[in-house]
């Protein structure tokens, strides 16, 4: 018994050492598994149109997988929006996928916000499944070809210097 409370007094001492580096690991951009391609999809906008993987074939595109009842996703939406806009002229396009809300919800979200990205609904949550999404926010990269190139879960700054240097080889990319 002295040994179980001996044990367990230690494991307290250690947690609090833990749990912040924990809280304030950042964000990484991981690399895609080479070898897996990246799931093709079509999913409606919330203006009606179908939008889909293919048809974006050589620009670079960032899925952002977001909900509205998510704070880290609402607080990037800013930085991605600049983000497309500072790299229009290499084509970026950022697609917002919405995780399973109702289209309501959706509409009353991008009219208080005023989201000017293009704003996709993945009403079942199958092409966040697909792409194995389980945190929100959830980012995945697409070079120009079509390949997903790397993932980064969590909120960041798309304008920060990790990111920039992350984008870079994307936005450099040649369709093949």
């Amino acid at each position: 018994m002295k040994r179980r409370c001996a044990l367990g007094a230690l494991a307290a001492l250690a947690l609090p050492a833990i749990l912040p580096r924990e809280a304030t690991a950042k964000p990484a951009a991981v690399p895609w598994p080479a070898g897996k391609p990246a799931n093709a999809f079509e999913l409606v906008s919330l203006g009606g149109a179908t939008v889909s993987l293919a048809s974006l074939r050589g620009r670079p595109l960032l899925l952002n997988f977001w909900a509205s009842w998510c704070e880290p996703c609402r607080a990037e939406m800013p930085s991605l929006e600049l983000l497309e806009a500072r790299h229009a002229a290499a084509g970026l396009k950022v697609l917002a996928i919405n995780f399973r809300e109702t289209d309501g919800t959706v509409k009353r979200f991008v009219d208080q916000t005023g989201l000017a990205l293009t704003v996709l609904r993945d009403r079942d949550g199958g092409v966040a499944r697909d792409y194995g999404v389980k945190i929100y926010p959830t980012t995945i990269a697409i070079d120009r070809a079509g390949r997903a190139r790397f993932s980064v879960t969590g909120e960041i700054d798309w304008l920060g210097a990790d990111a920039t240097k992350w984008l870079r080889p994307l936005l450099d990319s040649r369709a093949k």
